[in-house]
C-alpha cells in the first residue's frame, strides 16, 4: 500500500506500472466508494499504461482532514500525488464525482493532463436541495440510510437480480464509508459549478454514460459532452452509474478506443 500525507490528511494511493515512458492513466473513485470500483477495468489495461489510482479524501482508506473539503481541494489532492511521483500530462478518468475532480485540476493544474475521460458526471451534479437533504439524512441516521435509494441508481434491475454477491459487496462498501468523509464531499458536489470552466476544456475529451444511470442520467452526461468542444459521447448500454462494475471490459474498450487516437508522446532518449 502507498500512503501521502498532504497538508492535514494522509490520502491511499496505488500505482500499476506500465512501459517505460508510456501514458499515465489515472482513476478516480465515485461517491460512497474507494478505488476498487475500478479492479475489472484496470485488469483489462494493466500493462498498456501506467496506472494511478487512489481513494479520493474521506473515502476508503484516506483520510477527510480537519479542514473543508472543496473541489479544489479534492483536485489539490490529486496534484499533489501527481507530483510526489513525477507524473505530468496524464490521462485523467473520473467517475460521478471523480469526474467533477477531473475537470478541476484540469482547470487548476492543465499541466497534468493530457486528455479527459469523464464517467457517469456532468459539470453541476443535482441542487443544494438534493445534498442538503442527503447530508441531513446522513447525519441523522447514517450512510447505511441511503442503501436502499442508491443502488437502484447505482446498478440495473438486472445487475441486482443476477449479481446479488456483487451488489451486496458494494453496498458494504458504500455503508463502510466515512460518514464524515461522505458528507465532506457531498457539500463540495453542492457547491461545486463547473459548466463554464467545461466549455474552456482544449484537451481530448469523452464523455460516457450507463444507458441507466439513476444518479447522472444520459441526458446529464450528454450535456457535458455538448458543452466540452470537440468532445466525443458514448452510451454503454445495460448499465448503471457504475458502468466500472457493471460493463467493465466494455468500458475498457472505449478508453482503448479512445486513447488509441491521441497524440503519441514523444520517446525520451
Amino acid at each position: 500500500m502507498q500512503f501521502l500525507k498532504v497538508d492535514d490528511a494522509v490520502l491511499h494511493f496505488q500505482v500499476i506500472g506500465g512501459p517505460e515512458n508510456g501514458p499515465v492513466l489515472v482513476f478516480a473513485n465515485a461517491l460512497g466508494t474507494d478505488f476498487r470500483i475500478w479492479r475489472d477495468v484496470i485488469v483489462c489495461l494493466v500493462g498498456k499504461f501506467t496506472i494511478l489510482t487512489y481513494d479520493t479524501r474521506g473515502h476508503g482508506l484516506s483520510e477527510t482532514g480537519e479542514g473543508p473539503v472543496t473541489m479544489e481541494r479534492h483536485a489539490e489532492d490529486l496534484a499533489a500525488i501527481m507530483d510526489h511521483l513525477g507524473f505530468k500530462r496524464s490521462i485523467i478518468c473520473g467517475l460521478s464525482v471523480g469526474g467533477l475532480i477531473a475537470q478541476q485540476l484540469y482547470a487548476d493544474r492543465r499541466d497534468l493532463v493530457s486528455a479527459l475521460i469523464l464517467c457517469d458526471t456532468g459539470a453541476k451534479v443535482g441542487d443544494a436541495d438534493l445534498w442538503n437533504q442527503r447530508i441531513a439524512a446522513v447525519e441523522a441516521n447514517g450512510i447505511s440510510v441511503l442503501s436502499d435509494d442508491l443502488m437502484p441508481n447505482w446498478f440495473t434491475a438486472d445487475f441486482r437480480t443476477s449479481r446479488a454477491e456483487e451488489l451486496a459487496g458494494y453496498r458494504t462498501m458504500l455503508e463502510r464509508q466515512s460518514a464524515r468523509g461522505y458528507i465532506a464531499t457531498c457539500a463540495a458536489i453542492r457547491d461545486t459549478d463547473l459548466r463554464e470552466k467545461a466549455r474552456q476544456i482544449g484537451v481530448p475529451t469523452i464523455c460516457i454514460v450507463g444507458e441507466q444511470d439513476g444518479s447522472t442520467p444520459v441526458q446529464t452526461v450528454r450535456e457535458l459532452a455538448k458543452s466540452i468542444p470537440g468532445s466525443r459521447f458514448e452510451i454503454i448500454g445495460g448499465s448503471g452509474h457504475l458502468a466500472c462494475v457493471e460493463a467493465p471490459e466494455r468500458l475498457a474498450d472505449i478508453i482503448l478506443a479512445f486513447t488509441d487516437g491521441l497524440p503519441k508522446r514523444p520517446v525520451l532518449n
